[in-house]
Order: C-alpha cells, then structure tokens, then sequence
C-alpha cells in the first residue's frame, strides 16, 4: 500500500511537473518582443507604433491606447486590403489589439493562415464636419511567389 502511494505521488508530481514545463513552453511561443511586432507589421505591410498621448491627441482619440499606422508599405498584403494610414489597428482575427505585443501575437499567428480580417478605426478627416470615425473590416489574402 505504501509503495503504490510512493507511485501514485510520484506520478502525480510528474504530471504537476509536465504541465508547468509545457506551460512555460507554451507562453514562451506566444510571446512577441516590440521589436518582433515591428518586423511582423513591416512584413505584412505597415510601418507602427504604439499610441501615445500625442497621438491620441493628434487623432482625437479618447485613450493613448492601440496601435497606429504610419506608413502603408507599396504592393503588401496591407495595401492590397485597402489598410490606410492613421488608422488604429483594433482586431487581427478577431484578437484585440491594444498594445505592440498584442499586434504582434495576432499576426505571428494569421500571417500563416494566408486569410484574415484586420479591424482599423479611421478617424474622421477634420474636413469632413460631422462625420466621425468608424470600423473598418480588411480582408486579407496573402500573395505567394
């Protein structure tokens, strides 16, 4: 009886132990560096930052919260879906975006796929009095050689 409990802890503390090394595999796959998120947006096609509180300023927004469009790269997937600059990247996939990271993490797992949604808020041009904002759904196939 005492040995079959030695077994049993032991086989216990193995699948204990199994499972936070798995784990730790596993968030260590998921997680993006700014940097990563930087060399994924170019490769998808969009130069990025981080929304900060001049550029929320600069847009209007109501939070220094996202991620926004600099540049739209000639002849990419994001040109070719219509993506536009000044606009916040708010979904990749359905995923949130709201910090580099978070870009990151959607693309490194959609850019795969070949096929994929990507939701930007465009703020309104100044010289279109009354219209506001509003989503905008991209959908996005990726080109192959």
């Amino acid at each position: 009886m005492s040995l079959y409990r030695c077994l049993a802890s032991l086989f216990l503390m193995f699948c204990v132990m199994s499972s936070l090394v798995f784990g730790a595999v596993q968030s260590e796959k998921r997680a993006v560096s700014e940097e990563q998120a930087l060399e994924l947006g170019e490769e998808f096609g969009i130069v990025v930052g981080a929304v900060d509180q001049e550029i929320q300023e600069f847009l209007g927004l109501t939070r220094a919260e996202g991620v926004v469009v600099f540049e739209v790269i000639g002849g990419t997937p994001a040109d070719l879906a219509g993506i536009k600059s000044r606009a916040i990247i708010k979904e990749v996939d359905s995923m949130e975006i709201k910090t580099l990271a978070d870009l990151g993490r959607a693309l490194k797992a959609a850019m795969p796929t070949q096929n994929f949604t990507v939701a930007t808020y465009e703020p309104a041009d100044s010289n279109d009095q009354g219209v506001s904002g509003g989503i905008n759904f991209h959908f996005v196939r990726i080109l192959k050689d």
